[in-house]
């Protein structure tokens, strides 16, 4: 299997200026996999895909086949795909990329996913943050009904298919998919309780697919190429290849479409090394909710299985990297800041303890900590993980403990440095703090 060297498939043509048009995406093999497509039974679909071995790229990991596998089928009910452009994750930015540079293999790939599922609706959320990748996203949705490859009858198949482009408010909380599906519907974007899980009843109650952009990018080419082919790349755990968006204190940041496998020390070298000539102090394998690594971890094969054994997550496989001039304690609060901010409310272990954890890890940044805190610390991360409705809260918990793991004594000295007689904590925190 291959797990080195750049291997260009989704971002092979992105040099070609015409690639976001209909015409130039055909002009290199667009919609080729759709018409192959719709001459297969939708199960030999499934099958296919189930086969490849593709993992959903989104963070979690989950094989994509056994995912469209869980869908009922002949229930009755209408049946609905979701694809989530709601990139937010800190660090993350390659989904983004994908809709900006090559958006016709997303729609392609909307189509070939709805007909496998047996699906006539399917909807494309995108944080509303980015006007230009909706209206990308957008134009090639109108060129592919133009074209008679949206609409009624597509190809002659007698295969309906609508699909709606909807831009979301900007909130982080619609990453995950019960509150995208939630906000589609018009409420407030909040998890859901599971079960029942979306394949069961997701939008409108029935059952629905829900899938990232990067996973749904790779569809036609598994169709069109076949599950063998997608095999030669990766592992055999971890199978195919990633887009990684290899972001901070390096040379040439950007993206990187890599095998699994690749280590982070070769991808580095690809993007020029560290700025500088600094050296590396520690780096997050895919955003700020999985755990960080150090140096020692650069060798490690980028795979889902690799980083679990070294007890972190290739999550959306967006490496950060940070050198000696970052203070690891001002990393880790400014990134509880964010899951402060976007916490939903919903449950209390999220809505409370990323108020105290953040409060908290202000005064240690400010002088005002002690070291009894710094096991309280621990203490409230563990009663928020694993308790919260969704994974904001496990990402909230995350950080800390991760950071305590490797640069403790940075911790540890932040207790005994001056007071910052200026800071003012916020009132909420305050408030808890007197409640208490």
């Amino acid at each position: 299997m291959v797990t080195s060297g750049l291997t260009p498939v989704i971002t092979e043509h992105w040099d070609r200026p015409d690639l976001s048009m209909l015409d130039g995406y055909r002009a290199v093999g667009g919609y080729r996999a759709l018409a192959k497509a719709l001459t297969s039974a939708p199960d030999d679909i499934i099958a296919t895909v189930k086969d490849s071995g593709l993992r959903g790229r989104g963070g979690a990991g989950f094989p994509t086949g056994l995912k469209w596998s869980f869908v009922p089928q002949g229930d009755g009910k209408p049946h609905y795909l979701v694809v989530n452009a709601d990139e937010s994750e800190p660090g993350a930015c390659k989904d983004i990329p994908i809709m900006m540079a090559n958006p016709h293999a997303l729609v392609e790939g909307v189509i070939i996913s709805a007909y496998a599922i047996r699906a006539n609706h399917a909807f494309i959320y995108i944080r509303g943050e980015v006007p230009q990748a909706v209206r990308r996203v957008g134009r090639a949705v109108a060129q592919a009904k133009e074209a008679g490859l949206i609409g009624s009858n597509i190809l002659g198949s007698g295969f309906d298919l609508d699909v709606v482009v909807h831009a979301g408010a900007g909130a982080y909380i619609c990453g995950e998919e019960t509150a995208l599906l939630d906000s589609l519907e018009g409420y407030r974007g909040q998890p859901r309780l599971k079960p029942p899980f979306p394949a069961v009843a997701g939008l409108y109650s029935s059952p629905t697919v829900i899938n990232n952009v990067e996973t749904i990018a790779n569809i036609p080419y598994i169709v069109d190429r076949g599950a063998a082919w997608l095999r030669e790349f990766g592992t055999e755990k971890s199978p195919g290849f990633k887009v990684f968006a290899v972001s901070g204190h390096v040379r040439r940041p950007g993206i990187y479409e890599a095998p699994l496998g690749i280590t982070m020390r070769e991808l580095l070298d690809y993007a020029g090394g560290m700025r500088d000539g600094a050296e590396l102090k520690f780096w997050l394998p895919g955003g700020s909710s999985v755990p960080m690594l150090t140096a020692e971890h650069l060798d490690l094969p980028l795979t889902y299985e690799d980083m679990a054994g070294a007890g972190t997550m290739l999550g959306t496989g967006t490496p950060m990297l940070f050198d000696s001039t970052v203070s690891v304690v001002k990393a880790v609060t400014r990134w509880l800041e964010f899951y402060k901010h976007e916490s939903c409310g919903k449950c209390t272990p999220c809505r409370e303890g990323t108020y105290w954890i953040t409060g908290m890890l202000e005064e240690l940044e400010h002088g005002h900590g002690s070291e009894a805190g710094l096991d309280t610390l621990q203490t409230l991360c563990g009663q928020i993980a694993g308790r919260s409705f969704c994974a904001l809260g496990d990402a909230a918990a995350t950080p800390y403990p991760a950071a305590m793991k490797y640069f403790s004594e940075e911790f540890e000295a932040a207790t005994r440095q001056p007071v910052d007689e200026r800071f003012e904590p916020s009132a909420s925190y305050v408030f808890s703090k007197v409640g208490a």
